[in-house]
């Protein structure tokens, strides 16, 4: 059961509404269980296509309707005025062929995230509040507020999904935040990266092996691929969702497993 509704995040879009997806297991309304919760960037594209911005969505309605997984999503809409998105989605200012300089908002977004929506899921929905229950996961410049997140805030955050995340916005940054990061015992990073993107960014590769290997060496437990043929798109992602949830540990169908 998906509920879409719309949300305001007045510390950086003031009154303007977006939309929210909240993703429930199918038998949520006739159980009294309680769910761990996985909270996405680019909510309008990961469960319609009518609402993504490139008419193909992640196809996470499909992946939850087919493997029931025992979990809460919510997923929130991006900022698309201007460089909103790119805003939003950044811990770090840096500079983007075309659009300038790109102001960093990211801590703003985590703060609202953390601050105000994740005490607003807790409230209205049956879920398992601990950080041991609670991922966060995103693609591209949300695969880095998801990296971002589970280092910054690895008090709220357990695991995260990051799939192709732009680490080349910021050389260096990503692995100087590990090093300096307080992780808890047993934090999951899966990560990976198609192969053909891999030519989108000179920068990449040299960034990708860098971070893995700040991540081993601070003990996190780490999934990195690279996806042969995969490309920097929603198709692309959607068919990597069974291989992060595995990964994640998120594939269990009954909660007492958790």
């Amino acid at each position: 059961m998906i509920i879409k509704e719309w949300v305001k995040i007045p510390s950086l879009t003031g009154e303007r509404q977006r939309r929210i997806y909240y993703c429930l297991p199918k038998d949520y309304d006739s159980s009294q269980a309680s769910y761990p919760v996985l909270y996405m960037y680019d909510g309008h594209n990961v469960f319609y296509d009518s609402d993504a911005t490139y008419g193909k969505s992640w196809g996470m309605k499909e992946y939850v309707e087919r493997e029931n997984p025992a979990l809460i999503i919510v997923a929130v809409e991006c900022n698309h005025e201007g460089n909103g998105r790119l805003e939003e989605y950044t811990p770090w200012p840096f500079n983007a062929r075309g659009l300038g300089h790109i102001r960093a908002r990211g801590d703003i977004y985590m703060e609202w995230m953390i601050d105000v929506l994740k005490p607003m899921v807790d409230r209205r929905f049956r879920t398992r509040s601990q950080r041991e229950y609670t991922y966060i996961c995103g693609s591209s410049m949300g695969g880095l507020m998801a990296l971002y997140g589970v280092c910054r805030f690895n008090h709220v955050f357990s695991r995260a999904a990051a799939l192709s995340p732009s680490l080349w916005v910021a050389p260096g940054k990503a692995v100087n935040m590990i090093r300096e990061a307080g992780f808890a015992p047993e934090t999951i990073v899966y990560m990976d990266y198609g192969s053909e993107e891999m030519k989108n960014h000179p920068l990449i590769e040299d960034e990708l092996k860098k971070t893995a290997g700040a991540l081993l060496d601070r003990q996190v437990y780490l999934c990195l691929r690279i996806v042969p043929g995969g490309q920097h798109c929603e198709a692309s992602w959607e068919r990597q969702i069974p291989v992060f949830m595995r990964c994640l540990q998120l594939e269990r169908r009954q909660t007492d497993e958790y």
